[in-house]
């Protein structure tokens, strides 16, 4: 085989990539978009980054203007997907929790309009807190364990030294890791294959990640 075009240059993956550390972090509402699943629900995606005052500042944004490729995307860890409503219908605890994390981080209440101009955009360059953790997960019948934004917080209340629980696997993920590995093809806990940037969980029903604008 001879060396494909682009070789020399092409990062390796996690090569030179400096991922969330668990814990509490200061965050930046970059954008916030509304959308919908393709089964129609509603739901919001935020992009974020970590603040300043941060133990890990612009650590997406640094990620987003290293990307080499002709469409970048914002990175994956710094992008969250929340459904608004639940299975009964009613506001899901994740939106709750955002909005409200949301609204005594900048000592605001949000403004509830049609206008999704006007609605997205009061949440932009805002802070909110957030806590991140390992989770584990799968992909390509492999268990990966990546640093994930578990949950929100008020920014004024974000603790570096308290660290979630780490996420185990589902008893239904645990049967199809054990299905692979009798199969051949699974193997123990690894890191995200694709780095930060790479494989997250997202709602059934989205096609990709929103770019960053």
């Amino acid at each position: 085989m001879q060396k494909p075009q682009g070789y020399d240059e092409a990062q390796e993956l996690g090569e030179g990539t400096e991922k969330p550390l668990t814990g509490g972090h200061h965050m930046v509402i970059k954008q916030v978009n509304e959308a919908k699943t393709k089964n129609g629900k509603d739901m919001i995606v935020v992009l974020f980054d970590f603040a300043q005052n941060d133990r890990q500042p612009d650590l997406f944004m640094n990620q987003f203007k290293a990307d080499t490729r002709p469409q970048k995307k914002w990175p994956r860890r710094g992008t969250d997907y929340i459904v608004v409503t639940d299975a009964e219908g009613n506001t899901s605890r994740k939106y709750k929790t955002f909005c409200s994390c949301f609204e005594k981080s900048n000592n605001v209440t949000i403004n509830w309009t049609d206008d999704s101009a006007s609605w997205c955009g009061q949440f932009k360059g805002k802070r909110i807190g957030g806590a991140f953790g390992v989770v584990h997960d799968l992909y390509n019948g492999k268990e990966i364990t990546p640093v994930e934004l578990r949950w929100y917080e008020t920014d004024s209340k974000v603790d570096p030294d308290s660290i979630p629980k780490e996420r185990e696997l589902t008893e239904e993920q645990q049967k199809q890791l054990a299905t692979a590995k009798a199969a051949g093809i699974g193997g123990g806990p690894i890191q995200d294959p694709n780095g930060p940037n790479g494989f997250m969980n997202i709602p059934d029903g989205i096609e990709e990640e929103l770019p960053f604008a």
